[in-house]
Formats: structure tokens, C-alpha cells, sequence
């Protein structure tokens, strides 16, 4: 009786965010929709009716649904990908710190009330300094196929000013959260990398901000200055290597996971997962979203998500899926591009997939997404088949 009070409360729900999105919301460019949603997300946190009404949604709509995956067990499958939560951007470390220590402003919107609405969510992008972000229009969406594409420029308040910010709120931090730690774009020597990335990363040990998982984010492509080099052999080692030594090194037994690109030859995916077996990563995001160019400019690249993301990044997992299953690999891989709705959400689980992440199904399906998706996955219809993998990745 209770499930399927909860399912119509969902296809309420569900309803109800189509109408408002298409009658509103879709009628605003998906600028000025991204901007008016952070101001009223900043607005909302500090409202404790709405942090107890998002703490009430969540008991209502979310299935206690244990989930173990890439060393570490979750609440539930479906996780908030890095990119909503990350803060603002500063054009350097001094303002950012203002920011946090003298005019105690919120540099980080959504940390508190976001999880507490939908539960396992991925913090960052976080680079070692901080990046003000491209200007001009920087987030488009086709309603048609359910995507989206930004070319933020990896804006954020940088690792320092975003590690005191979340130290400072310790006892208010969610039970169960990652950090994606990005290399830095534009620093083309990888020992300057390794150096930005462990000063970043120590930052948040210093604060005693330890999340359930770290990500290392070797691609991004809503930079002109991307870092697709360093998903080379040398490099990710060397990168991957210090990330996990470093975190041996404070005794902190914290699983590393790694988010790649999509649109890679298949050789190099399984370069990737053997790299990544060796050194001890415990899981592969699959994937980052994918340049394309924007519709203002041809000339100019953005990160596509969503719908059009979904062939290029089940291709990707079907691959590493294969050389997992062919070299008997023990890592796991986090789904990550078009997961919308319940078949999208199903074909990764075909995968043998157990998590995965999501981003643009927020904008189309409401900020209950992951638990509307949950809901429509078809019954006994994801069993792992790996005849299926293997048309999937030759196709």
C-alpha cells in the first residue's frame, strides 16, 4: 500500500514539474533559468521551513535502497553529479577567502538543502585555485531531447576557500558526499598538476571535511583550456598515484574514483580501466559530457549532458565493461550522461552498472529526479548480458 501511495505521489509530482517547466520555466532562456534557480537556492538555505520541507520530500519519495559500489555503500543508486554544487566563482584565492571569513556569504549554494532533498551528491568541481568562469551565455538545453550543454568554464570559489567554507559547517554536512577534485586547465606540466591537485586535496583533510569518496576529474570540456592530455598512460598514473598515496599517507581510508571522457577510442578506455585496476582506483565514472560546438557559435566548444550525451557515454561504459569482464578487473563503473527516465536508467544497469550519476535530469524531470527515475525502472529487466555489452560496444 505504501509503495504505491509513494508512486503517486511521484507521478504527481512528476506531472505537476512537466506543466510548471513547460507553461514557465522552458519560456525563460536556460540562462536566466540557471541564475534565477542559484538565487533561489541561496535564498531557500536559509530558510529552516525549507530545509525541513526537503528533508520531508526525501522520507516520502526515497526507498531506503543500499547500494555498494566503487568501495563504499550509498543510500541510494542514483547520484547528484559534480557541476550543481560547486559554489562561485572568484577571479583569485584572496576574494574567495573574504568571501568565506569576513562577509559570511554562502559561496557554495545548495550544499545543505540539496542533499538533504536528494541524498548522495558529488560536490565540485573544485580546482586548486579559483576560477571565475567564462562570461556571457554559458547554459543552453534542448527540450527535445532532454539536454543540456554548458560551457561554465569550471567556475568555483577553488579547493582552499571551498574546504573552509564546508570545515566551518561540519556538524551540518550530509552523511554520505563526494568531492571532485579537477586538474587544474592551462598547466600543461603534469608535476605542476600533481602539486595542485594534492595541495587541493590536502585543503579539505586539513578542514576535516573527509567525504565518503573523492573523484579525480581528468576531463573537462567546458574550458577552452580542457586537460584531455592527461588522460594519457603516464600521466593518469602519475596523477592517479599520488591522489591514493597521499590519502594513505593521513591514514584515510577514502576510495578514489576517476570521471572520464566520452569519445574515446576504445584502446585508450582500456588503457583507462587497466590503469586505474593497477593503482587501486574503485571506480570509473563513465563520463564527462561531450564538446560539442554551442548554438550562438560553431567556433566555441560546450559540455553536452543529457539525451544527446546517452549513445557516447553507454558506448563508453560498454566498453570498459568488456575489458573488465575480459581481464577479470576489480573496479567498479558509475553511469553518467542521459540517464532521464527509467529505460535510459535501465540500460546502464543492463550493464551491470549498480550507480550511476545524473545532471540534466533535474532540469526536465524536477528536483526529485532520482527518485521519479527509480520509480519507472522497469521490473526484472536489467539482469547483466553480456551478449548485449558486446553488441553495444562493436556497434
Amino acid at each position: 500500500m505504501r509503495k504505491l501511495f509513494i508512486k503517486l505521489i511521484l507521478i504527481g509530482i512528476n506531472t505537476g514539474y512537466k506543466q510548471l517547466a513547460k507553461r514557465f520555466i522552458f519560456k525563460l532562456s536556460a540562462q536566466r533559468t540557471h541564475e534565477g534557480t542559484i538565487a533561489l537556492i541561496r535564498w531557500l538555505e536559509k530558510r529552516s521551513f525549507a530545509l525541513r520541507s526537503a528533508a520531508f520530500l526525501h522520507s516520502i519519495a526515497f526507498k531506503e535502497n543500499p547500494t555498494e559500489v566503487g568501495g563504499i555503500t550509498l543510500s541510494h543508486p542514483l547520484i547528484l553529479a559534480a557541476g550543481f554544487v560547486k559554489g562561485d566563482g572568484f577571479h583569485g584565492e584572496g576574494d574567495a577567502l573574504t568571501a568565506v571569513y569576513h562577509e559570511k556569504r554562502n559561496i557554495m549554494p545548495g550544499w545543505h538543502i540539496i542533499p538533504t532533498l536528494v541524498g548522495p551528491v558529488e560536490f565540485g568541481s573544485f580546482t586548486r585555485h579559483p576560477r571565475i568562469g567564462n562570461a556571457g551565455t554559458v547554459v543552453w538545453r534542448n527540450v527535445e531531447s532532454q539536454s543540456t550543454q554548458n560551457r561554465i568554464g569550471l567556475k568555483n570559489p577553488g579547493a582552499m576557500a571551498a574546504a573552509k567554507f564546508l570545515g566551518g559547517k561540519k556538524t551540518q554536512l550530509p552523511k554520505e558526499f563526494g568531492i571532485n577534485i579537477a586538474v587544474s586547465p592551462g598547466v600543461p606540466d603534469v608535476n605542476q598538476q600533481e602539486k595542485e591537485m594534492v595541495e587541493a586535496i590536502e585543503f579539505f583533510i586539513d578542514e576535516g571535511v573527509i567525504p565518503t569518496w573523492f573523484t579525480l576529474n581528468l576531463s573537462c570540456p567546458n574550458t577552452e583550456d580542457d586537460p584531455l592530455g592527461h588522460q594519457l598512460e603516464a600521466e593518469t598514473r602519475q596523477l592517479c598515484n599520488a591522489f591514493l598515496n597521499h590519502l594513505k599517507s593521513h591514514n584515510l581510508d577514502v576510495p578514489l574514483w576517476v570521471k572520464i571522457s566520452p569519445n574515446l577510442e576504445r584502446e585508450q578506455y582500456h588503457m583507462l580501466i587497466r590503469i586505474f585496476t593497477e593503482v587501486g582506483v574503485k571506480a570509473i565514472v563513465a563520463t564527462n559530457t561531450l564538446a560539442q560546438p554551442t548554438p550562438d557559435d560553431p567556433t566555441i566548444q560546450a559540455g553536452v549532458g543529457g539525451g544527446e550525451l546517452f549513445e557516447e557515454a553507454i558506448m563508453a561504459v560498454a566498453h570498459l565493461r568488456l575489458e573488465k569482464i575480459r581481464m577479470n578487473y576489480d573496479i567498479d563503473i558509475v553511469g553518467c550522461g542521459g540517464i532521464v527516465n527509467g529505460l535510459t536508467y535501465r540500460d546502464y544497469r543492463t550493464l551491470d552498472v549498480k550507480a550511476v550519476q545524473y545532471w540534466s535530469a533535474i532540469i526536465y524531470r524536477g528536483p526529485l529526479a532520482a527518485a521519479i527515475i527509480e520509480s519507472e525502472l522497469p521490473k526484472h529487466e536489467y539482469e547483466f548480458d553480456a551478449v548485449y555489452s558486446e553488441s553495444l560496444a562493436k556497434n
